[in-house]
């Protein structure tokens, strides 16, 4: 078993990465566009950018101001420097790593399960990324009710892969003292549960 940034480290290197932005496109944008309609203007961060396709998608949109990429993969990070010239990326350990500038939103695409207790993660992440009325919002494949992915730590010999159930998830958010708490399922269909999106108000 490899820990998930050797293994991420590895899709960077092979190519395996660029299949990230086909698959999980519709969630993600349909994350952006939840957490940023009712704003004029918005700085952004992506927790574990892995390629960067994220910020150079949200980069896109004239009301964000500000968008950077973190990931524990120098890989990934060497990788979303080498497409994107115009924005920063950190090769960092999201859960020590703090912004010079706290945001508007926090985005994560499956990312907060790779770590050994995400509930650390997400209590840092709002005590310290986070400008006051500003939001986080994750989205993850791989949950308790989406029974497709329960295979998926062995299939690809990760190390780290926590698997809770929706409502464990948004309990993190409320323990981690995010109010207005609120999930949904993006794309559900007969045999898949759906990218679980979980977000909460700083």
């Amino acid at each position: 078993m490899n820990t998930p940034i050797d293994v991420f480290s590895e899709w960077a290197q092979n190519g395996k990465d660029e299949g990230m932005e086909r698959h999980h496109y519709q969630s993600v944008m349909n994350m952006i566009n939840f957490a940023s309609s009712k704003l004029s203007k918005y700085s952004f961060i992506d927790a574990g950018c892995g390629n960067g396709w994220v910020i150079r998608k949200v980069t896109e949109d004239p009301k964000c101001s500000k968008a950077i990429g973190v990931d524990g993969s120098k890989n990934m990070i060497d990788k979303a420097k080498r497409l994107d010239v115009k924005n920063k990326y950190y090769c960092e350990d999201l859960l020590t790593w703090m912004p010079n500038e706290k945001a508007d939103i926090i985005h994560s695409m499956e990312v907060f399960y790779y770590f050994e207790n995400p509930g650390n993660l997400i209590k840092h992440i709002n005590n310290n990324w986070i400008k006051i009325g500003g939001r986080l919002i994750m989205g993850i494949d791989f949950y308790m009710e989406n029974k497709t992915s329960h295979s998926w730590q062995k299939e690809c010999g990760i190390s780290i892969m926590k698997l809770y159930s929706e409502i464990e998830w948004k309990n993190f958010f409320k323990n981690a003292g995010l109010s207005k708490v609120e999930s949904w399922r993006h794309g559900e269909s007969k045999d898949w549960g759906g990218t679980l999106i979980v977000t909460g108000v700083h």
